[in-house]
Formats: structure tokens, sequence, C-alpha cells
């Protein structure tokens, strides 16, 4: 009876902080799994494909962040430069 009958809605805020979050985490996820892959090849045990591969992967989703986060602040500072 205490609960609301409409669910708890996010904002446009919340949902993008949120998937901003989550792809920040994912482009971590591939750079620490390329380190993982490197540390097992280098012990022996990895394999030099998916070793490469691994590589790749963390490198174009690094490239992709910071080309976001580029034009990001170009739209802020695009923002910050309209009079008012």
């Amino acid at each position: 009876a205490d609960k609301p009958i409409a669910p708890e809605v996010q904002g446009p805020e919340n949902k993008f902080s949120a998937s901003l979050d989550e792809a920040i985490e994912h482009v971590d996820g591939l750079q620490v799994n390329a380190d993982i892959e490197a540390s097992k090849l280098s012990h022996g045990n990895g394999n030099l494909h998916e070793t490469a591969l691994a590589f790749e992967e963390a490198d174009v989703a690094l490239k992709l962040a910071v080309k976001v986060r580029n034009k990001g602040v170009e739209a802020y500072q695009e923002i910050m430069r309209i009079q008012v």
C-alpha cells in the first residue's frame, strides 16, 4: 500500500551518466583483458593471435572513447561561447 503506483523514472541525465559509466567500464574491461592475455603469453600459456586481437580491441575502444570525450569537450566549449 505504501508503494507508488508509477515506477520511478530515471531522468535523461541519469540515463546518460549510466550509459557513460557502462561504456567506460567496458573499455577498462578490454584493457584488463589485453593485460591478462599479455601476461598469459609471457608465461608461455597464451596464444599470440588471441593476444594481438585483445590488444587491437582495447586500442580501438580506447581511441573511440578518446574521440567521444573530445567531441563532448568541444560541445561544452561551444555552449560556453554562446552569449545570452
